[in-house]
């Protein structure tokens, strides 16, 4: 059973060197682990969870420890709580996604509150701006470069790219509701 809520977070996540930023505001209860705070990301943000992520806080790195013991130097990010962490208001972290397309985000503490401030259910999707890129498309700079091409219709390869997107992709679409139904499944571990 998990330990009683204490604190809510008020967290926003920015994609890193998005532009125009992209990014996600949520709530986030202080008994979740950074494991159950990477399940939150990948929702919120759009994420796919295929590859491997890492949470950086301080000088501390947080994951999933290397079986080999190659990386020694990466905490189990299942046995740490924010609570743990003691979070402050104006505190920031990152969290790497892909490592190969190097998504990196940036974590903001904007809030903390109490339960009654901040009503739940948790997680819970606040606000946020625009569609999370497509998964292996080359980081940020990959994704810049679709996007440079998407409205190109003298591009030889704009076809490609619409079918490769599925052909409905809108780099401005954002679905609050959809976010917060895909949530409703790490709602029952608070």
């Amino acid at each position: 059973m998990p330990a009683a809520i204490a604190q809510i977070y008020q967290l926003k996540v920015t994609l890193v060197d998005s532009q125009p930023p992209i990014w996600r505001r949520f709530w986030v209860p202080d008994n979740f682990t950074l494991d159950q705070l990477h399940q939150v990301l990948q929702l919120v943000m759009g994420w796919h969870n295929a590859h491997l992520h890492e949470f950086q806080i301080g000088n501390n790195r947080f994951g999933l420890p290397d079986p080999s013991g190659f990386d020694s130097e990466i905490r189990d990010q299942t046995t740490v709580t924010l609570g743990d962490l003691s979070l402050m208001p104006a505190a920031t972290f990152r969290y790497t996604y892909d490592f190969g397309d190097g998504w990196l985000h940036q974590l903001l503490v904007e809030k903390v509150l109490s339960p009654t401030e901040a009503p739940g259910p948790y997680p819970q999707c606040l606000k946020g701006k625009r569609a999370c890129p497509p998964e292996d498309c080359g980081g940020i700079w990959g994704y810049e470069d679709i996007l440079s091409r998407w409205d190109d219709s003298g591009d030889p390869e704009a076809e490609e790219l619409i079918d490769w997107l599925g052909g409905d992709f809108d780099p401005e679409a954002f679905d609050l509701a959809a976010i917060n139904q895909r949530l409703i499944a790490l709602q029952n571990l608070t």
